[in-house]
């Protein structure tokens, strides 16, 4: 299938590894030093652009954390696209799989599934010439959870992304109080680009 630019060079800017090394310097009070692999996975290849995301602590990057799927589509309602988030049923299978990648061949849409609350529709701000910003928020009086060993979560998702850098507004959620208890509490992580791996997306 023939993508639109737009979803094109949105998969382009997010695929790679990034940390916030500079940020934690700063403030290492409010922002640990992380790492974040956002890897092109070839599925839902007939109409998406997806990646596979993990982070982990600089000092402990055996032991990643958070893996996700991010399935880049065309929105069905307007010119723009919309990212779509999944959960890993056994998210062990595949642990580490951002600084390994051959782990994600063996993936299978049968081993993830879709969360209903967790879409974020993009949009894209011309910076200058070839450049250009997008941001991912979720639609209105929408609730991204999710259930893992009988556990309900919540979480807000969002992010801003350039060719060099990676804004996340991620946070978690208290869903009993609706108050913030973890990620982007003071504001975004801003991780920089270290390694570009969108020579791995599906041409």
């Amino acid at each position: 299938m023939t993508f639109s630019p737009e979803l094109t060079l949105l998969a382009s800017y997010l695929a790679g590894e990034f940390d916030n090394r500079e940020q934690a310097i700063k403030d290492p009070a409010w922002y640990v030093h992380l790492r974040l692999w956002l890897r092109p996975v070839h599925l839902f290849t007939e109409d998406s652009l997806t990646l596979f995301a993990e982070q982990a602590n600089i000092l402990k990057l055996d032991q990643p954390y958070r893996p996700r799927i991010l399935r880049l589509c065309q929105s069905d309602t307007s010119e723009g696209c919309v990212v779509q988030y999944y959960m890993l049923k056994d998210p062990d299978r595949i642990r580490g799989a951002g600084q390994n990648p051959s782990l994600l061949k063996t993936l299978t849409p049968e081993q993830m599934d879709f969360l209903p609350g967790c879409t974020l529709t993009v949009t894209q701000q011309h910076l200058t010439q070839n450049s250009y910003k997008f941001s991912a928020v979720p639609a209105p009086d929408t609730r991204c959870c999710f259930t893992y060993l009988g556990q309900t979560y919540q979480v807000a998702l969002g992010f801003e992304a350039t060719q060099k850098e990676f804004r996340s507004f991620d946070k978690g959620i208290d869903p009993q109080t609706g108050k913030a208890i973890w990620g982007a509490l003071l504001g975004p992580y801003i991780f920089s680009k270290r390694q570009d791996f969108s020579t791995e997306l599906p041409s």
